[in-house]
């Protein structure tokens, strides 16, 4: 399978920083000027098979360009990290683990399109324990 974070040769010219197993590169496509994506070297699918050395490496270079992002592009800033194998890889879906960093701001145009109130739901008693017993957490603690 080719993968397009595996070809740093490709991206070269995007990235912003490297480190020793994970690199940060600007979001080709991108959903907002300044989407950012962290990437671990390995080839991996899941947060579950990284090591402890790339898991504090990625999440030393999540901090430092969410805190570059909020002093230089925008107030807010989401991060975010999808596993959706039922999903072809593609333009915008690909089977290498990786994390966005999309700079937010009030009403930007992401905001209009994904806050719909009614797409929000009240937690039930129901949900919680059955969610709860799934997961093996105490829903009382």
């Amino acid at each position: 399978m080719d993968c397009p974070f595996c070809d740093l040769d490709l991206t070269r010219t995007r990235i912003l920083k490297e480190g020793a197993l994970a690199y940060v590169c600007l979001s080709n496509p991108r959903l907002m000027s300044g989407h950012l994506l962290v990437i671990p070297k390995r080839h991996l699918e899941k947060l579950s098979e990284t090591t402890e050395a790339e898991r504090k490496e990625i999440m030393e270079l999540l901090i430092e360009f969410e805190e570059k992002t909020l002093k230089h592009i925008a107030p807010g800033c989401d991060i975010r990290q999808n596993y959706r194998p039922f999903i072809p890889q593609g333009r915008v879906k690909v089977s290498h683990l990786h994390f966005h960093l999309h700079p937010r701001e009030a009403n930007d145009p992401l905001h209009k399109k994904t806050q719909i109130s009614d797409l929000w739901e009240d937690l039930s008693q129901e949900e919680i324990e059955k969610s709860s017993q799934l997961l093996s957490i105490n829903p009382e603690g």
